[in-house]
């Protein structure tokens, strides 16, 4: 029961990121409805509208070092369960907008409270999990993630703005029912000095006629109480080392394009000139992503998180310079079918590798003192990240066009591969202490 009861417990502590999904995929089935002005009583524009798209990805970037912060002073459930109400007035104010001013301040709301548990879920989900276990329980966010934004996408395709915006509305109402009865993370209790409590977290875990001495022996050697200013934890030479590394993979996971892709799929598919429904292409997307996040959860501790980034920046680059001469050279021709097959590809490359893998590592290159922090900058850096591809795709692509924007893409998946094959270390099997003695090697 202890593999069962762990796995459960982290899906269920990653339903956050499930409800992050549904804001991630909001903006395609919706927009439009909103801008033809029958989802409100206002009509925005081409820059309004782009920052209804973008202003998510900046609540989620103010969120993160807050939250790095709260869960290492009051723990890792209370932080995810204090996120919750403001989440449910934040899809209240997109519900009941009555101006564009009341549907921004609501995306920035939700995006800020879905965007807090991209620090918070990984960290929580690779704790209580064993140490076979971590790689795969680690992918749960983004696969999580994944799901929700294929549940925007179908409720989005059949329901008008309303319906659709109660149903997600109400994801987070169920996931605060759900994560109450959680324990608490086990490392965070080791960390505070409460090691009954810890021991009882994981018993929880493990089951209650589980032998945890080894593991509560390593919880005191990996975690010793905090002592140090966390000033000079975050200037030591192997955490400023998985600070690069960590921030990198954040960069090429959004450089790559996956926002500006699952943002405006809709558009996308229009501007190709698909023979399918633009919502049906949509919901195809969908699929393909949740499908291959999955097999990168069989894959992750089979092939390692390094094989899995290179396929992952192989596929997003063939398939983003295929869109570039596609929309640059073949856009009149009758192949619409090939903008959808592309995009297919690049979403099966980047769930099997640049999904899911940047969380799992983020949770798994800093030591447990510095952990929540440190976590919480690579968070910060991947969604301005994310806001900075969401805002200016659709107006680049005014600019310059779609050919070149994919063109772009396509440079950074090329950076991505080198920097991958060259710089990241594997992770696969490790404990903390050979990581970090990893990271801590100096280069003869």
């Amino acid at each position: 029961m202890g593999v069962a009861t762990q796995f459960i417990v982290g899906a269920i502590a990653a339903f956050g990121a499930f409800c992050l999904g549904a804001v991630i995929g909001w903006s395609g089935p919706v927009e439009n409805e909103v801008k033809s002005g029958d989802a409100y009583d206002f009509t925005p524009d081409t820059t309004e509208w782009g920052l209804v798209g973008s202003l998510m990805t900046l609540g989620a970037a103010f969120s993160c070092i807050p939250v790095g912060i709260l869960i290492g002073r009051i723990g890792r459930k209370v932080t995810m369960l204090l996120l919750l109400p403001p989440f449910v007035v934040g899809w209240l104010l997109i519900l009941l907008a009555m101006h564009i001013a009341m549907l921004l301040l609501g995306r920035f709301v939700v995006g800020f409270c879905g965007g807090a548990f991209c620090v918070a879920s990984p960290i929580y989900t690779t704790e209580i999990a064993e140490l076979q276990y971590r790689g795969i329980m680690g992918c749960f966010f983004q696969l999580l993630i994944v799901h929700g934004i294929l549940y925007a996408y179908v409720i989005g395709a059949f329901a008008n703005a309303w319906w659709f915006n109660i149903a997600c509305g109400i994801l987070p109402v169920v996931y605060f029912l759900m994560f109450m009865w959680m324990p608490e993370s086990p490392v965070y209790l080791a960390q505070k000095g409460k090691s009954e409590r810890a021991e009882k977290s994981l018993k929880f875990l493990r089951g209650k006629d589980a032998d945890v001495s080894a593991e509560m022996k390593t919880l005191a050697t990996d975690n010793p109480t905090e002592q140090s200013s966390i000033s000079s934890r975050l200037c030591r030479r192997v955490t400023l080392k998985g600070l690069f590394l960590s921030i990198a993979l954040m960069v090429f996971q959004q450089f790559t394009g996956i926002n500006a892709i699952v943002f405006y799929t809709t558009f996308i598919f229009e501007s190709a000139g698909s023979s399918l429904e633009p919502r049906f292409s949509t919901i195809i997307v969908g699929i393909v992503m949740a499908i291959a996040t999955v097999i990168s959860i069989f894959l992750i501790e089979k092939l390692g998180r390094k094989v899995l980034l290179l396929i992952s920046a192989f596929l997003m680059g063939i398939s983003t310079l295929t869109m570039s001469l596609y929309f640059g050279f073949f856009l009149s021709s009758d192949i619409g079918w090939l903008a959808l097959t592309a995009i297919c590809v690049f979403i099966i490359g980047f769930s099997v590798g640049f999904g899911p893998v940047p969380w799992v590592m983020m949770a798994e290159l800093f030591a447990e003192d510095v952990k929540a922090l440190a976590g919480s900058i690579a968070g910060t850096t991947n969604w301005l990240a994310a806001f900075v591809v969401t805002l200016l795709f659709p107006v680049l692509n005014e600019q310059i066009g779609a050919a070149a924007c994919f063109g772009i893409f396509c440079g950074f998946a090329v950076v991505a591969f080198v920097f991958v094959l060259f710089l990241i270390p594997e992770t696969k099997g490790k404990t903390l202490n050979e990581i970090q003695a990893k990271l801590g090697e100096k280069k003869e």
